[in-house]
Order: structure tokens, then sequence, then C-alpha cells
């Protein structure tokens, strides 16, 4: 299967979820996949390509970032009713992607590509978490282990 009917399967099954959401009268749902649908659309108008998987990936991955910090700052304003709504559109979405690898698998692989690049300072550091991120798939939150892999390339 190449990249490009991976994306096809993923943007097939967020169409396929809208109508299975609407024949199900779940409106919230609906509004979610639309808006990630939207979001999709959006970056290839922009981009003026198709989006690969990674990219679809890529948008989804944004959005739930995005409502991670708004819920983070509806909890401060105190708004639990808007921390709700964006806690449950992150539910949604992230049911779309991979599964995070766990602290094990992500230790091992910060190990695997250090070694691999033969990387020894922090002026590594650009090419070990591009690596990083090639090889984690979308299953490694690169802002969690920047920390990690700085402190591992710092002169002992």
């Amino acid at each position: 299967m190449s990249a490009d009917d991976t994306y096809i399967t993923l943007k097939k099954r967020l169409q396929e979820d809208v109508k299975a959401a609407l024949r199900a009268g779940d409106k919230d749902r609906v509004s979610v996949l639309r808006m990630a649908l939207a979001a999709i659309q959006q970056r290839e108008v922009d981009s003026r390509e198709t989006l690969d998987e990674s990219a679809v990936r890529s948008v989804l991955e944004k959005m739930v970032k995005q409502r991670y910090e708004a819920a983070e700052q509806f909890q401060k304003g105190k708004r639990t009713d808007l921390v709700d709504k964006e806690n449950a559109e992150i539910t949604v979405l992230k049911t779309y992607l991979p599964e995070p690898m766990s602290e094990e698998e992500t230790i091992s692989l910060v190990d695997e590509v250090i070694t691999a690049l033969s990387a020894t300072s922090p002026q590594d550091m650009g090419r070990v978490m591009g690596e990083i991120k090639k090889r984690g798939n979308g299953r490694v939150d690169l802002g969690k282990i920047s920390g990690r892999v700085h402190s591992r390339l710092q002169p002992s």
C-alpha cells in the first residue's frame, strides 16, 4: 500500500465516519469530523497538492495540540464547560492518530538514533530530532523528548 492509498483510506474513513455520525444523530462528532476534513482540505488548497499520510496526520496532531492549549486556557479561566468541549474534541481526533510510543520505546528510539548518527554535541540536535520524527511515524511527541535529546548531547 502506498502512502497515497493510506491517505485516501484515512480521509475516506473520516468521510464515512461523518455519514455514520449523521445517521446516529451524533451532532458533536459530526462537527469535529467536519472540522478535521475542512482543515485537511484547507491545507491541500494552501499547498496546492494532495496531502500524504504524514501530512494528514500532522494536521490532526496540530488540531489536538490546539485543543489541549485551549483547554488549558479555559481551565485557567474556570470555564469547565469549554474545557469539557475541548476534551471531547481531543478524544474524537485522537481515534485517528497512531498510538503514542511508550516511555521505553521512546528512550530506545532516542538512543538508537543518537548512536546511528554518531551524534555527540548540541549542534547535532536538528539532525537527531529530524531522524526521530522520521522513524517515530507520528507516534513520538517531539516536544516532550527534545529536552531528553538535548541533555544526551551535552558534553559530559
